[in-house]
């Protein structure tokens, strides 16, 4: 039975003792072993009652299992729905309500925490450890390691992505068979993929970078990956002489650059290192290049539309810039008052339109409406401007979400945290920038009259309030914030005040 995505992405490999993933171990898992882990995980997910259509949402650790998890959801029609593994229970408890998933999967030790949670929302509930242990594995040692392909059509959805927008709540971006597939042949083919690649994967695998980009667009070629937990420094420069190429974050590469043993030897064998999620600064593109002779390639993606642009495989990569737009992908530069398309070289909001464009927000037809234009051209919410020669710019937001090291954050969810802190009057959240995160998260705090807040017990309670990836890196305290005349804090004037706040070497 057809059903695209799976045939693209895992059917293929069926029966092929080709590897796939290699392991820290030193272990190798072949496709052919990958699929038939994944086809028993999907016999537990139809036992526990799941059909097509249904969504799962899964907070575990980056493992192999982890993957074969997201392989049987493709396989068996589920809507796979992967979490930061640094949220925390209320904020899992949102993304399971709004998502209505009929099952979550987890880490084991988390699960009393989210058992009362499930148990509320009428989900059930699963766990799966980074060791590839777990309730969920326990339970598909005694499936059948074929499974019968569930038929889907590339408009069926195939995950959601929840996305901070800077007004409400997270956004859940439904994005079908054919937005996954189409990104991830376009990247193959764009890149040069091929069956005789090894991909350093060092990414999380609950982000589109990890999972949509990085393994998509592998499985498609038929290429393997050096399959790492995390970045790990150690792990990265003993990986190299093996891989042929890299994706990451412009933390990756500021880290390598850190590290003498990094050379231009050690980068000998590699052919690509590709970077996003967060802008990659231009000192480090022409450091990166000194050392090792290679030009970081840098591209421009959203949680949902995938991958919009990249700077060329063959042609000039040029730092500060995102490239071209991809085939069969249109970016236009609009006014954002009016939409009306700019000239070459204004800057204005950046939409794009393509089959990678998400079929809309879960259960927000407002939103959707409010960014996803009829004629198929989504408001990104970015600015930017496209030069003469066709290179795409991102000068910045029109809105005031920050990310860092390639995760979105909502400045307002952490104001709320900040401002309920005794001797707190006001606050407000900006992001500003930082050599290995792109941005990171700067709060400044107003006192209440005659009061002095404790900056030590603020930060403490951000963090338990907050995953990791949201604290602020440093707070402090001002006499007032700037406002416009309507009373709206201007935080283009905080940023600009504040540009400088991690420069120095303590950052």
């Amino acid at each position: 039975m057809a059903n695209p995505l799976y045939d693209r992405l895992f059917g293929k490999h069926a029966g092929k003792g080709t590897p796939f993933l290699h392991l820290p171990d030193g272990t190798t898992l072949t496709h052919d072993a990958f699929l038939r882990l994944a086809a028993r995980f999907a016999h537990v997910l139809t036992a526990r009652g799941l059909r097509p259509g249904d969504r799962l949402a899964a907070q575990v650790q980056k493992s192999p299992q982890a993957l074969a998890l997201y392989a049987a959801c493709v396989q068996a029609g589920i809507v796979f729905l992967p979490l930061n593994t640094a949220y925390t229970v209320d904020e899992l408890t949102y993304f399971i309500e709004n998502s209505g998933a009929a099952l979550v999967v987890c880490d084991g030790p988390k699960a009393a925490d989210i058992a009362p949670v499930c148990d509320r929302l009428g989900a059930r509930l699963e766990t799966l450890n980074a060791d590839g242990t777990g309730s969920l594995a326990e339970a598909a040692q005694s499936m059948p390691d074929a499974f019968e392909t569930v038929e889907r059509a590339v408009d069926d959805l195939a995950a959601f992505l929840y996305t901070s927008g800077t007004t409400g709540r997270s956004k859940g971006a439904m994005l079908t068979q054919g937005n996954l597939l189409s990104n991830a042949a376009t990247l193959a083919d764009y890149w040069r993929f091929t069956a005789a690649d090894v991909l350093l994967h060092a990414l999380p695998i609950f982000h589109t970078h990890g999972l949509f980009v990085a393994t998509n667009v592998t499985l498609v070629a038929g290429g393997a990956m050096i399959f790492l937990p995390k970045f790990d420094l150690d792990a990265i420069l003993a990986g190299l002489p093996r891989a042929t190429a890299m994706m990451g974050v412009p933390t990756f590469y500021t880290r390598l650059l850190d590290d003498p043993r990094f050379t231009q030897e050690a980068a000998r064998h590699m052919r690509l290192f590709i970077s996003g999620s967060a802008p990659l600064l231009a000192d480090t593109h022409r450091q990166f290049e000194e050392r090792t002779g290679h030009r970081i390639l840098e591209r421009y993606g959203m949680t949902e539309t995938n991958m919009n642009t990249s700077n060329p495989y063959e042609g000039q990569r040029r730092p500060g810039t995102v490239g071209f737009p991809l085939p069969g992908v249109e970016v236009k530069i609009t006014d954002p008052e009016t939409g009306a398309p700019l000239t070459e070289g204004e800057i204005g909001q950046i939409e794009v339109r393509g089959p990678n464009v998400f079929k809309g927000y879960w259960q927000m037809p407002d939103k959707t409406a409010a960014e996803l234009r009829a004629n198929g051209f989504f408001i990104t919410g970015d600015l930017g401007l496209i030069d003469a020669d066709g290179y795409v710019h991102i000068v910045g937001r029109n809105k005031d979400l920050i990310i860092s090291g390639g995760y979105n954050i909502y400045p307002k969810e952490i104001e709320l945290v900040l401002d309920a802190q005794p001797g707190v009057l006001e606050s407000a959240v900006i992001g500003v920038p930082h050599a290995d995160f792109g941005e990171t998260v700067l709060g400044l705090i107003v006192p209440r009259p005659g009061e002095v807040p404790d900056l030590d017990a603020i930060g403490a309670a951000a963090g338990a309030s907050l995953a990791r990836f949201k604290h602020p890196r440093k707070l402090l305290l001002v006499d007032s914030l700037p406002r416009n005349t309507m009373g709206k804090v201007q935080k283009n004037l905080l940023r600009e005040a504040y540009s400088d706040a991690f420069a120095g070497p303590e950052a």
